[in-house]
């Protein structure tokens, strides 16, 4: 299968040089996301928010490569503040409560002040 890059429409993946997300066989490779909402290159000051747009962009990606969330075997996730975590655990226990996959969550800076968590996900597309 040949590799396939997936794009979100942010500007920062053309100004970075990275993909949202690489397909290479039946593995994806969803870069770091945050909650910015790429239609409106808006961001809302929220951690729960933006922790929910980010998972609907994954989701969006892992759509774009024929995969879905209950795909998802690892999530890292990335705080500039780490005692903020709690606060997106029933968002993240919506989306990952059943589909548990092998996690770990760092504290670490971002790229943009008003980021407030980034999520990136490796996924293991089922065979068909």
């Amino acid at each position: 299968m040949k590799r396939q890059l997936i794009s979100s429409g942010s500007t920062f993946e053309d100004e970075i040089g990275y993909s949202r997300a690489v397909v290479d066989g039946n593995w994806i490779f969803v870069s770091g996301t945050t909650g910015f909402d790429y239609s409106k290159m808006t961001i809302s000051d929220s951690i729960e928010e933006q922790a929910e747009q980010s998972l609907v962009n994954i989701i969006s990606a892992l759509k774009q490569a024929d995969a879905e969330l209950s795909d998802v075997v690892r999530v890292l996730y990335i705080l500039p503040n780490g005692k903020e975590f709690s606060k997106c655990w029933p968002v993240l226990k919506k989306y990952f409560g059943i589909v548990k996959p092998a996690a770990t969550m760092i504290s670490a800076g971002l790229a943009d002040e008003r980021m407030k968590i980034e999520i990136q996900v490796t996924a293991l597309r089922k065979e068909k």
